[in-house]
């Protein structure tokens, strides 16, 4: 306690040097906070997008469904998998679906694209991202019904509206071409132009008809999870479970890898700017802490003539040290709260900016700039900046405690 009090006076004693390296702490932990808020919420809305695509943050399909995705390949049992799956933890929903590729046809053209058959009584705008989408028209309410839901893009360039009617050509699961008339229920607008162009909802019940699908078959189960952080390994908890020769249990990183490894890079390249900055941070506390013990090279000699053992003049140092960071980290605080607030409720709109393209990797990504920061990403910055300002003082503290007393008395 004695050597606290001393320390805390010793850092007041050049206010403005203080007050300089506590603003660069702070100003650490106002970049920190930062980057890593919007890494974070910018990464965590990606996979989630994704998720919401079709495949969920952990998908049971058949073996190979994910390298060959044809309509041959399918699950049975689907409807017992999905009731197994909601009884997990920290599972938010499981969702029968069937996807493959199909040719889409009215009176004046035709374009080649992908559909998931879903049934509408389990999807909803919180999991399905083409439904919150929809801009135009109503979801189809029945499984069995002739409604087909369709991107804004196809629409145009099929020439078709509401009510319409369109011709859809795909296989069946012993490869035999089969075809469907369908009447548009409801037009969305993702914003992603590939996916406007090409995808379609249709009803479950009716396209396993149409496929020859047996009543319980499907192409997956699409799980969505509370946490993404935890997909990889609740993929391993549930592949125990649930693989066998038949189907596989993959993660959203093995499904859709482009966007794996752009996050990963991005992640990467954020970690590189965050270290140059703590260095530059931790170079500015080593200074002021050097020149601080240089100063009282004086001071401490008398104290080591007295008594004093260098390795409680250690202790001192990196006490001083320890305040410094406290304080910085206060001033971190007031001044990254509002900032953080205003990010975190409101953000800084770039679609000016990004013009009409809002994707990365496949998924979309909110043009808004948001920050949101986990528990552990919170403790991490806590952590480095104190790690960072004890590891810049641990040469300034090891050098109070070397000169002999008889050399730090004769200086002036």
């Amino acid at each position: 306690m004695h050597l606290t009090r001393m320390a805390w006076r010793n850092l007041w004693r050049r206010k403005r040097r203080t007050a300089i390296t506590a603003f660069s702490i702070a100003f650490g932990v106002f970049l920190s906070v930062t980057f890593t808020g919007s890494a974070d919420y910018v990464y965590t809305n990606m996979i989630n997008s994704g998720a919401q695509m079709g495949l969920g943050h952990i998908t049971v399909e058949a073996r190979d469904f994910n390298l060959t995705p044809t309509l041959d390949k399918r699950i049975d049992d689907a409807s017992t998998m999905q009731r197994q799956l909601r009884d997990l933890p920290g599972v938010r929903d499981a969702i029968v679906r069937i996807m493959g590729q199909a040719m889409f046809a009215s009176a004046r053209k035709t374009v080649g694209g992908a559909f998931i058959a879903i049934d509408p009584a389990q999807e909803h705008a919180d999991n399905n991202l083409f439904i919150r989408a929809i801009d135009a028209g109503a979801m189809f309410t029945a499984s069995d019904s002739t409604g087909i839901v369709i991107g804004s893009r196809m629409a145009q360039q099929l020439g078709v509206n509401l009510g319409k009617k369109l011709v859809y050509t795909t296989t069946d699961k012993d490869g035999e071409i089969v075809s469907e008339i369908a009447r548009v229920s409801a037009i969305f607008t993702t914003g992603l132009a590939e996916v406007d162009g090409s995808m379609a909802l249709l009803p479950l019940d009716r396209t396993r008809r149409t496929l020859r699908y047996d009543a319980d078959q499907a192409s997956l189960v699409a799980i969505t999870i509370r946490d993404q952080r935890a997909s990889d390994v609740m993929a391993r908890s549930i592949s125990e479970r649930l693989a066998t020769a038949q189907r596989e249990v993959l993660s959203w990183k093995q499904t859709q890898p482009d966007l794996a490894g752009l996050i990963a890079m991005d992640r990467s390249s954020n970690y590189v700017s965050q270290l140059l900055i703590g260095l530059l941070i931790a170079a500015g506390i080593f200074n002021t802490q050097l020149m601080s013990v240089l100063e009282r090279s004086r001071e401490f000699g008398v104290m080591m003539a007295v008594g004093m053992a260098p390795h409680t003049l250690f202790r001192l140092v990196l006490i001083e040290a320890l305040c410094l960071a406290l304080v910085g980290l206060l001033a971190g605080v007031l001044i990254t709260l509002p900032w953080y607030y205003y990010l975190n409720t409101t953000g800084i709109d770039f679609s000016g900016a990004m013009g009409d393209d809002y994707s990365a990797g496949g998924v979309l990504i909110d043009p808004v700039m948001r920050v949101f920061l986990y528990p552990e990403s919170v403790t991490g910055i806590l952590l480095a900046v104190f790690g960072l300002t004890l590891l810049a003082a641990v040469y300034p503290a090891w050098r109070a405690g070397r000169v002999p007393p008889v050399e730090s008395l004769k200086t002036i």
